[in-house]
């Protein structure tokens, strides 16, 4: 599983004082405002049509479920059946991408800001990947719907992980280490009052697809290897703290991601198991991964995502060129 190869990186961040510190507390001030190498591997095979001059798509499709037949742990019964469901729901609980119009008190830098953070705490915690893009998911859905004030935005951010660890984790943390983590900006009564509000705003519907659900299967259609893995899994997680990608469904972030990954990893961009299991073509994924190309290559402040995947047991991806 994706999970278990990323959580099998994770290296003990340390998070100094000044971190663990409010972390908005120095902007009070701010206003609102290539190509493939060809393997010996079975790598995709969906035909397109004859007009498509792209020579790699001229073969037919896998069957990428058909090793793990006899496995019920893989589900292969239905699992097209979830994935079809699932694209169903990611538009129906896909969020207003012009909801921080109506926040007068914070803004989208805040917002990344909050990200930027909340990776560092995922990492210190040693949670899985899931609960990071939960806890996001849970915080601009919550932003959609009630105005925050700058004070009480880390604390939606730290209420957001506890009820996302909830849902993901065996081990969520406690109360008490997510009092220290906010250098005790926030007692535990706050934390829990905030999630109650959370979860009362969203009506309890907590489950819904992320980034990260489309990218497990999509990465699996790419038959990636371990490099690649991570490489998609960098790109994506870096989109977390682009308020810009909100306006993009989870399975189109996802498929991008791959598709860059694939480029950087002097593979062909696309192939047809792709196409057959993603829904999504070449074409398709170019604005999004236009926008990618222009904050990937931007000098942003925000490092913690950067650093995360330059450590050697990430397989250092941080530091690679990409292709776009």
């Amino acid at each position: 599983m994706l999970g278990d190869i990323t959580n099998a990186t994770n290296e003990d961040a340390k998070i100094d004082g000044s971190k663990k510190a409010n972390i908005f507390s120095g902007i009070t001030q701010m206003q609102a405002a290539p190509v493939e190498v060809m393997s010996n591997t079975n790598d995709d095979e969906h035909m397109t049509t004859d007009s498509d001059d792209r020579f790699y798509m001229q073969r037919p499709s896998d069957d990428i479920d058909a090793r793990d037949e006899g496995n019920p742990l893989h589900c292969t019964a239905y699992i097209n059946q979830m994935y079809d469901i699932f694209s169903l729901i990611e538009k129906e609980k896909k969020v207003n991408h012009e909801y921080m119009t109506n926040q007068p008190y914070v803004n989208d830098r805040m917002r990344s800001i909050l990200v930027d953070w909340l990776v560092e705490v995922h990492l210190k915690f040693k949670m899985v990947p899931e609960t990071l893009y939960l806890t996001v998911n849970l915080i601009d859905r919550y932003l959609e719907l009630k105005q925050v004030r700058r004070s009480k935005l880390q604390l939606v951010g730290v209420s957001a992980l506890l009820l996302a660890s909830k849902y993901e984790e065996i081990y969520p943390p406690e109360l008490r280490d997510l009092v220290y983590i906010t250098d005790r900006a926030y007692n535990k009564q706050e934390i829990l009052e905030m999630e109650s509000d959370i979860v009362n705003t969203l009506h309890y519907n907590l489950t819904v697809p992320t980034v990260h659900s489309f990218l497990c299967r999509f990465l699996k259609a790419a038959h990636a290897d371990r490099t690649l893995v991570q490489l998609a899994c960098y790109i994506a997680e870096r989109s977390l703290q682009e308020y810009s990608m909100v306006k993009y469904l989870p399975s189109q972030i996802a498929a991008t991601a791959v598709l860059i990954a694939r480029k950087s990893h002097s593979r062909h961009a696309w192939s047809p198991t792709l196409l057959k299991y993603t829904k999504y073509d070449e074409k398709e994924l170019a604005q999004c991964a236009e926008e990618m190309r222009v904050y990937m290559t931007d000098n942003s402040q925000q490092q913690a995502i950067k650093r995360k995947y330059s450590s050697t047991k990430f397989g250092g991806v941080g530091n690679m060129a990409l292709s776009f």
